[in-house]
C-alpha cells in the first residue's frame, strides 16, 4: 500500500452508476431482449461486469444461451433505442454538482475515468452541461479502446492523475462498482465507494470509506482520508 500524505489534491469520478445511473436502464432494456428471446439475463454475472469492457458482449451470452447466433446490430440497436429513451430524460446522480461546485470554489481539480468509451461518455456529459466542469475525461479509449485493459486494472485512474498533474495517493476516487474500487486503489487513490441501486447489494467493503450519495460527500471529510 503505497503512504498517503499531503493535502487533498484532485477528485476522480467514476461515469457509468456514479455521475449517471446509466446502469439501472442498461440492465432493464438488456434484460427485455433477453426475455423477447424465452431468457433470463444472469444478474450475477452482470454484477460482474460492472465498471469494466473486459467481459464478452451480452448479445454472445445471449447467443450462447439459444445455442445459435443472433443479429448482434438488431439487437443492440433496439436495446440502443429502448435505454436512451430513458437516459435523456435523467438528471446527474445526487449530490454531483455540488460536488463540483465545491471543488471548483477550493480550486481542487477533477476527471473522469471510465471503463466506457468517449462517445458515450462525452455524449453524456455534454448533454448534463457539465464536461466543461472536469480537466480530464479519461475513457478506454485513452488506453486503446475495445482492446484496452480497463478497470479492475489502475491504468484509468493513473493517467487521469497524470492529466492531473496530481499524485495518486492525493486523489480520492469515487466509485460504485467492486471493479472500481479496486481498480482505484490498485492506482493508489483514497477510494470512496456510492453504491447506486444495480450495485447496492455489491460488496464495497474494500474502499476507505462507503457513502450512499455524493449529497453525504464534504471536502472537510475528504481531506481527513487523504492525511489518514
Amino acid at each position: 500500500m503505497p503512504i498517503r500524505s499531503g493535502p487533498l489534491g484532485a477528485l476522480v469520478f467514476d461515469f457509468d452508476g456514479l455521475i449517471l445511473d446509466t446502469e439501472t436502464c442498461t440492465y432493464e432494456t438488456t434484460a427485455g431482449i433477453f426475455a423477447e428471446h424465452g431468457e433470463t439475463l444472469d444478474l450475477a454475472w452482470w454484477h460482474s461486469t460492472i465498471g469494466t469492457a473486459d467481459h464478452p458482449h451480452w448479445s454472445k451470452v445471449l447467443a450462447d444461451r439459444l445455442g445459435r447466433p443472433v443479429d448482434r446490430a438488431t439487437l443492440v440497436a433496439r436495446r440502443e433505442a429502448r435505454r436512451l429513451a430513458v437516459l435523456d430524460g435523467l438528471p446527474p446522480c445526487a449530490g454531483v454538482v455540488e460536488l463540483l461546485d465545491a471543488a471548483a470554489a477550493e480550486g481542487i481539480p477533477t476527471a473522469v475515468a471510465s471503463s466506457s468509451g468517449l462517445d458515450w461518455v462525452g455524449g453524456h456529459l455534454d448533454r448534463l452541461e457539465l464536461r466543461s466542469r472536469f480537466g480530464a475525461v479519461i475513457t478506454r479509449d485513452d488506453l486503446g479502446g475495445a482492446g484496452a485493459r480497463t478497470k479492475p486494472a489502475p491504468d484509468l485512474f493513473l493517467l487521469a492523475a497524470e492529466r492531473l498533474g496530481v499524485e495518486p495517493p492525493r486523489c480520492v476516487a469515487f466509485e460504485d462498482s467492486p471493479n472500481g474500487v479496486a481498480a482505484a486503489q490498485a492506482a493508489g487513490m483514497v477510494v470512496v465507494a456510492v453504491p447506486g441501486p444495480m450495485t447496492a447489494g455489491l460488496d464495497l467493503s474494500a474502499a476507505d470509506q462507503v457513502v450512499s450519495s455524493l449529497a453525504d460527500i464534504d471536502l472537510a471529510a475528504l481531506r481527513g482520508l487523504v492525511v489518514g
